[in-house]
């Protein structure tokens, strides 16, 4: 199975091996089911190259029910990193439940964007590498409520639905360069 940090090094690995996809940067995807541990791949992966710029897709959707479009915001974001100019993308406020600021992201050697639907194929052709975390439906709704609190639990069964539904279109699975199970 393998600690976070050598699945880190495993995923940087293959990625600092290809050519450049994203401009002249390289991009990793980190996609897989809620609660399976994508956060903290990522975040093993921002210790081993702190000069990467990390983004959370959750951050990008509209609440709940955002996340069958949230290809076209990444999109958006990747569109002009991969012509070598600064992309943006604007935050979801899930605490008030409404659109806040706009962030900007330069052009860097690497950028990492993490969560459910963070690769679609409307994206694949500036993705460097695309890794799938997964792990048993079970723990996966545990970790969930644990880290979000009981107050979310009944969006959780909806949420894998819509999940589901995104990675059957998308075959996201199909698609991983790596394959990570938590």
């Amino acid at each position: 199975m393998g600690s976070p940090s050598e699945h880190a090094r495993q995923v940087l690995g293959v990625t600092m091996a290809r050519p450049a996809t994203l401009g002249a940067g390289r991009l990793v995807c980190v996609d897989g089911p809620a609660g399976s541990g994508k956060t903290t791949l990522t975040s093993a992966i921002a210790e081993l190259a702190p000069h990467a710029t990390v983004l959370h897709s959750d951050e990008m959707i509209a609440g709940w029910s955002g996340l069958p479009r949230l290809a076209h915001a990444v999109r958006a974001l990747l569109e002009p990193l991969a012509a070598g100019l600064a992309g943006s993308w604007r935050r979801w406020d899930w605490h008030t439940s409404a659109w806040a600021e706009t962030r900007s992201v330069e052009p860097v050697d690497l950028v990492v964007v993490e969560g459910v639907g963070s690769w679609s194929p409307y994206v694949a052709p500036w993705v460097t590498t695309l890794v799938w975390v997964d792990a048993p439906h079970d723990v996966r709704m545990r970790r969930g409520i644990e880290r979000d609190g009981e107050d979310f639990a009944p969006y959780w069964e909806q949420w894998a639905r819509d999940e589901a539904a995104v990675f059957a279109r998308d075959r996201t699975r199909e698609h991983a360069d790596v394959v990570i199970a938590t």
